[in-house]
């Protein structure tokens, strides 16, 4: 077994493979950019080796770079995480050249199943069932163009070496395959350095499910049952779970052998996943092999108690398998929601900035996950557990060079109803402020009646939410428990206001009982009854909920019990009031007592600032092109300029008709959020 490994990547996956290495008592080796000198990857590896400059292109995908933090440290294996070095066999032959183990395939295997145009070849070769499409590099836009046509619309134009939803995109139409092709060959040179594109046969309604794979140098393979990945956005997975909803056993056996199939067949060793698009019949077509371990791992470590990162060390230190396929047992749920530094309300747009405060809900083991002993939470064993793989701490930055992902909330459960109750629970605890972020959607998500029932396909996103998310609307019984928590909180408030006014003696007795709060354009009357153990809140048609928590004022977390039913809600302090958010809504609630109510109900309403003449820029990041002039006209929806952040480009479309009549940025120009790119007549 290796002595010391090198870990060649960063952020939350660096953090997760230092913890497996430490608890089979092995050194790890963490490099760095400028950009992550006090990153929490860094701080947690035994040594760490800087570098170079924050673009991953003079840093961590530098392979000469990397070779030499290995030769500085005398690392003895290289575990690449995924992303940046993970698929290229260029420096799996560097390493081998070097005498170091690849925690990974072979540099054969990633050759044949990480380029998406040949390993789709060698599945057809195999027997497996592959999406219809053009397999041949395509030159230029024109051709793409007419392949699509020939193919049949809709097509997915995707990068060869893609990955994580960059260099993907779907057309159905010419207009839309021409400027497909060009946004994804931009991106594959940006994010991979190889612009090779070809197209395949869109397949409409489809699920995402992969399998996982597990194999060693011995000829040995099995598969640790699938992961459902449908719930995605522009491509890129969002929420994934373990088992799919949607498999039964015997469509989920034939997939898995299929997968162990294709491995074998290019003589896989190490963890890898298969993936495959299923339409509603449970007809499944091969997409890809992702040599390299999934982000989404999490969910199948939940339910097999299979440590991947531990099993791809052993294989590449030239262990056995020391399981068959007759040893994995699915057992219980498991979700993984996938935090991103993303604002929901901007069209899921990038967020860079630094995390004033970022709480995650305790961790607790329970199931499968105490059989692995890597997490590292204080809390005991529990009956459903919660896990959080990050690369980030309070006060850090999320910048603009990276994926923004931030962390990867997992539960799990006996079953999916209380995965998925564990989760929501888990969201509303999960602190977070300083930038834009998917909290909010992603507990939307999680109490969305198609979700909730397993019915969703990789269009779901797009067609729950076509015009965007715009936040939760709670119904008016969540709206109710709300108000008798805030109106209880706000008592607790004024008594302590009280007391350090010194305004009076008995600080109870002066402060009132009947109050009136408005939230989400309700507006409740109400009375507080108040004991040594809690508030009983009485309505104004008689309805009551007894509140009781052990909220105090400043607490930005409060933990309530609402007729003994918990309720968690984020608090913050307005002006006759609290910000509360809590299952993915974000609600202004206002406690008055019944005199300030009347007063405020005759207060004018504040109108926002007009700027539906301008186009803002919805997120940091540099404009790369402009495509309309000053004076010229332009048509709803036509293409006005490019803005690329985070290695994604995004195009700007006009909202509607009208005339350019200034243009206040040009390509090169980096901006800040709603700075003014351009406005109207």
């Amino acid at each position: 077994m290796f002595n010391k490994i090198l870990i060649a990547n960063r952020g939350e996956i660096a953090c997760r493979v230092i913890k497996t290495a430490r608890k089979m008592g092995i050194q790890t080796v963490a490099v760095y950019s400028d950009a992550d000198k006090h990153a929490l990857h860094v701080e947690m590896a035994d040594e760490r080796v800087h570098i170079g400059p924050p673009p991953a292109n003079q840093s961590y995908i530098v392979i000469d770079k990397i070779m030499d933090a290995i030769k500085q440290t005398g690392a003895q294996a290289v575990h690449p995480g995924y992303g940046f070095l993970s698929e290229n066999p260029k420096f799996a032959e560097a390493l081998e050249a070097a005498n170091v183990a690849f925690i990974g395939p072979p540099k054969g295997a990633i050759e044949a199943m990480g380029d998406k145009i040949t390993s789709k070849k060698l599945a057809q070769e195999a027997g497996v069932s592959t999406v219809p499409g053009y397999m041949g590099l395509i030159e230029d836009a024109e051709e793409a163009v007419k392949i699509s046509n020939e193919i049949g619309y809709p097509v997915m134009i995707k990068a060869s070496a893609g990955g994580g939803g960059k260099g993907m995109r779907i057309a159905w139409n010419d207009d839309e395959a021409r400027e497909g092709f060009q946004s994804s060959k931009n991106e594959a040179a940006s994010s991979f350095g190889d612009d090779r594109i070809f197209i395949e046969k869109f397949v409409t309604q489809p699920r995402h499910i992969e399998i996982q794979v597990l194999c060693d140098s011995h000829g040995n393979g099995v598969y640790l049952g699938e992961r459902e990945c449908s719930i995605q956005r522009r491509n890129q997975k969002v929420i994934e779970e373990a088992p799919s909803p949607f498999l039964d056993e015997e469509t989920r056996r034939a997939m898995g052998e299929q997968a162990v199939a294709l491995a074998k067949a290019v003589d896989y060793a190490s963890a890898g996943t298969v993936e495959f698009i299923v339409d509603g019949q449970k007809n499944f077509y091969f997409l890809e092999m992702n040599t390299r371990l999934q982000v989404e791992h999490p969910v199948t470590e939940l339910i097999t108690g299979v440590d991947l990162v531990e099993q791809m060390i052993r294989v590449a230190a030239g262990e056995k398998l020391s399981i068959t396929q007759d040893d994995v047992k699915l057992t219980g749920w498991a979700l993984e929601s996938r935090l991103y530094a993303e604002d929901p309300y901007r069209n899921f747009l990038p967020s860079i900035g630094r995390l004033t405060r970022y709480r995650p809900p305790a961790e607790v083991a329970a199931g499968p996950l105490l059989e692995m002993g890597t997490w590292q939470g204080d809390a005991p064993a529990g009956d459903t557990a919660v896990r959080n793989d990050t690369g980030v701490f309070e006060g850090g930055e999320i910048s603009m060079y990276y994926d923004p992902m931030i962390a990867k909330l997992c539960t799990w459960a006996p079953d999916r109803a209380q995965a998925l109750e564990a989760m929501r629970v888990a969201l509303d605890r999960f602190e977070l402020e300083g930038i834009g972020h998917n909290l909010p959607f992603l507990s939307a998500v999680m109490d969305h009646p198609k979700f909730t029932a397993g019915d969703m396909t990789t269009a779901f996103i797009a067609e729950e939410y076509p015009d965007g998310f715009d936040g939760v609307a709670l119904d008016e019984a969540a709206l109710r428990r709300i108000a008798a928590c805030c109106a209880a909180m706000h008592r607790v408030a004024e008594i302590r206001r009280a007391r350090v006014s010194g305004r009076m003696d008995n600080h109870e007795r002066h402060v009132g009982e009947d109050w009136n709060v408005t939230l989400q354009g309700q507006s409740f009357d109400l009375r507080t009854a108040a004991d040594r153990d809690g508030a009983t809140v009485t309505f104004a048609d008689g309805g009551s909920h007894r509140v009781t928590g052990d909220w105090t004022p400043g607490d930005q977390l409060a933990d309530m019990l609402v007729d003994g039913k918990a309720l968690v809600m984020k608090v913050g302090k307005i002006s006759g009031g609290f910000r509360i958010r809590s299952r993915g809504a974000d609600l202004k609630v206002h406690v008055r007592s019944p005199r300030q109510a009347e007063l405020a109900r005759r207060m004018p309403e504040k109108l926002p600032p007009d700027t539906s003449k301008m186009l803002l820029c919805p997120m940091p990041g540099l404009i790369v092109k402009v495509d309309v002039e000053e004076g010229q006209e332009v048509q709803e929806g036509q293409a006005l300029c490019t803005v690329e952040a985070m290695k994604m480009e995004n195009i700007l479309r006009a909202e509607r008709k009208g005339i350019v009549a200034k243009i206040n940025a040009g390509p090169g120009d980096s901006l800040a959020v709603d700075d003014v790119i351009m406005e109207f007549e």
